[in-house]
């Protein structure tokens, strides 16, 4: 009796599993449609003129406008892409480079009042931006960065560095410390093991930094439409505004240029995506 009832058991435990298993791909499954279904219909309206939009908005396209992506591109996006990219990938860098210092000196040197810097640094996370905007402005004007491309470039950097380095620091925290000793008794000094042994190691959490500062930077609006004014200067979530304003009627336009904007991002997460979920799984629960 023993024997059957566990077998009994057994078979029912493996019937909820397989039950447990099927509503998580079912879950799964209707998550990835609510979020990839916006990104296609948007897609597809682009291709589409205003007749198409409001009539069956969410049919396929009955013939393919192409040109509508054309003009968003010769009018403006692609302008607005390359401000984006600049700006992004300056801040990404500096972003990662300071914090990543920041984070080796606070792991894996000998600082004086250590806490007493780590809680500084952490404490930047509670400063909003806008509560700092007027003193800014202000700064970058009475230094001459106001309506620069620097502008941006040092306030994203300057903002996303307290979390930056939390993250890395995380991460840090658990990476064996005999491979600094081994090159340190080779003679090696702390920038040659900052470069060649603790900053690889520390890859799949660089990585997870720089895709969250780009999605950050990328999609920045505060910042873009305060301190840039001229149309040179835009980035792409200034810049889209921009186009709503002056083809509000023309919705197709509207939607190339919203699925420009978007392309680049979902691209790159993509591409990364196994280090990105691989660094951030490592470092927060360290």
């Amino acid at each position: 009796m023993t024997a059957a009832g566990s077998a009994v058991r057994g078979r029912s435990a493996n019937v909820w599993a397989v039950i447990a298993r099927v509503f998580l791909h079912a879950f799964l499954i209707c998550l990835g449609i609510v979020v990839i279904y916006p990104l296609i219909w948007m897609t597809l309206n682009g291709f589409k003129d205003n007749v198409q939009i409001f009539g069956n908005p969410f049919a396929l396209p009955s013939h393919w406008v192409w040109q509508n992506y054309v003009q968003a591109w010769n009018q403006g996006v692609r302008n607005y892409v390359a401000v984006s990219l600049l700006v992004t990938v300056a801040s990404a860098a500096c972003t990662v480079l300071v914090s990543a210092w920041t984070a080796y000196g606070l792991t894996r040197t000998r600082m004086p009042m250590k806490p007493l810097v780590v809680a500084m640094v952490l404490g930047g996370l509670m400063l909003s931006p806008t509560v700092a905007l007027i003193p800014l402005v202000r700064m970058l004007q009475a230094l001459g960065l106001y309506n620069t491309y620097w502008a941006l470039i040092i306030l994203y950097t300057a903002f996303r560095i307290p979390f930056t380095t939390f993250l890395i620091r995380a991460y840090m925290l658990d990476l064996p410390k005999d491979l600094d000793e081994a090159a340190t008794m080779d003679g090696a000094s702390e920038g040659q093991i900052f470069w060649r042994v603790t900053l690889p190691l520390c890859r799949p959490i660089i990585i997870s930094c720089v895709i969250l500062h780009v999605l950050f930077a990328w999609n920045e609006y505060l910042f873009a439409m305060i301190f840039t004014s001229g149309t040179d200067l835009q980035t792409l979530p200034v810049g889209l505004t921009s186009i709503m304003a002056k083809h509000g009627t023309n919705y197709a336009v509207v939607f190339a240029a919203m699925t420009v904007s978007a392309l680049p991002i979902v691209v790159v997460f993509f591409a990364a995506q196994r280090y990105f979920i691989r660094g951030l799984s490592e470092g927060m629960g360290k």
